[in-house]
């Protein structure tokens, strides 16, 4: 049995909850253009893409980061400032990309 199971599966699953956050924003977003009558712009189609990309690498760096401090036997510092950047940064990136999905599907509809 892994040491400390219940920790990285949850873990794991919250990484997970960010990429279909992703997935779900950009595809709907990508689709909206598809769909519409009009022709969207490459650039904000680029940018949801890029945009997304990032928020998956905080993700996952975050995911990674986390999963050293499971697996480490030494009592770490709940108040260290490491991992509440990995939030945040997330956080920004995810209202990036959605103010870029909003001026996409924007010009779209």
């Amino acid at each position: 049995m892994i040491r400390n199971y219940a920790d990285h599966s949850a873990n794991e699953r919250t990484f997970l909850a960010w990429v279909r956050t992703v997935i779900s924003i950009v595809g709907f977003g990508l689709a909206a253009a598809r769909l519409s009558a009009t022709d969207s712009q490459l650039w904000s189609e680029i940018a949801l893409l890029v945009t997304g990309a990032i928020v998956v690498l905080i993700a996952y760096s975050r995911m990674r980061h986390l999963h050293k401090r499971i697996r480490s036997s030494e009592t770490i510092d709940d108040a260290e400032l490491g991992i509440d950047s990995f939030l945040v940064a997330l956080v920004v990136a995810l209202f990036l990309m959605l103010g870029i999905f909003a001026a996409h599907v924007g010009r779209v509809f």
